[in-house]
């Protein structure tokens, strides 16, 4: 643990991130949507479409999420002799992982081995040491939790579409503002929404069997994204003739900047019949 404010010479936790994901090349990581769910037609069962981010989040685990999301980011090439792979300190690993921010150096090595056990044991990295200087080498493994190396999606087939997580994430120190409930449904808007698909519905009472969490946990991260003004709501008004009202109501979602469109006006341009309540 270390204190930036007293010595500036020593690289933040922030320093760290920003220099690992300036050296990838890239604005965003692509990150597989089997990730967050698998899609029905290769679901084993069509019942339970969870993907391995619900293992995340039925554990409470936000540091694993955190570190797993920063490994994706910043392992940009295949082309090394090592594969997908990212060779780093241990250090450097803790201070991209915060694990210094409350803990000396052993515990925060300790904290990195931890959580990078967790991620071998859900079968999306591999890890080995490297070298006497406590290197640590990870490998990217497919986001399926199915163990097979790691290849850049290119979004051919229904299993390798995917979404991308703008560095802003990071940079902006979203990470740092958003819970568990409210990461999980950003992760899960940037799956359900896209340039051509923009505006999403998503009922919550769904969320146990599409996602694998409660409607509660989807309730209280979509609220939390509202609250950050990253995401905006249009409820509409539908006829529902076996209903007791003969109506029902719709929430029409969409992400706002730094994740969604800068302008959300023209999103909302097909939406414009029935509108109830803009929020």
């Amino acid at each position: 643990m270390h204190d930036s404010k007293t010595n500036e010479s020593i690289a933040t936790e922030a320093d760290t991130r920003r220099a690992l994901l300036e050296r990838s090349g890239r604005a965003g990581v692509p990150i597989r949507k089997i990730f967050v769910q698998t899609p029905r037609k290769v679901a084993a069962d069509p019942n339970n479409l969870a993907g391995p981010l619900s293992e995340f989040v039925r554990r409470g685990d936000l540091r694993g999420l955190h570190a797993y999301l920063m490994i994706l980011a910043t392992t940009s090439s295949g082309a090394s002799a090592d594969g997908w792979s990212t060779t780093l300190p241990i250090m450097v690993w803790a201070r991209a992982f915060d694990t210094t921010l409350s803990a000396e150096r052993s515990a925060a090595a300790t904290a990195v081995s931890k959580v990078l056990h967790r991620l071998v044991d859900r079968r999306l990295i591999e890890r080995r040491r490297s070298g006497r200087e406590r290197r640590v080498r990870v490998t990217l493994l497919r986001e399926d939790a199915c163990g097979e190396p790691y290849i850049r999606p290119v979004g051919t087939s229904l299993a390798d579409r995917f979404l991308t997580l703008n560095h802003a994430f990071w940079l902006e120190s979203w990470y740092d503002r958003l819970k568990l409930p409210g990461l999980t449904m950003l992760l899960v808007a940037l799956h359900e929404s896209g340039p051509k698909k923009p505006v999403f519905q998503l009922p919550a009472e769904h969320a146990p069997k599409w996602y694998g969490w409660s409607a509660d946990t989807t309730e209280r991260g979509l609220a939390e994204l509202r609250d950050h003004g990253l995401l905006g709501t249009v409820t509409r008004i539908r006829k529902e003739p076996l209903s007791a009202s003969g109506y029902g109501r719709i929430n029409d979602y969409y992400l706002l900047p730094p994740f969604g469109d800068p302008q959300p006006a023209a999103l909302l341009a097909g939406l414009t019949a029935n509108i109830e309540v803009p929020v």
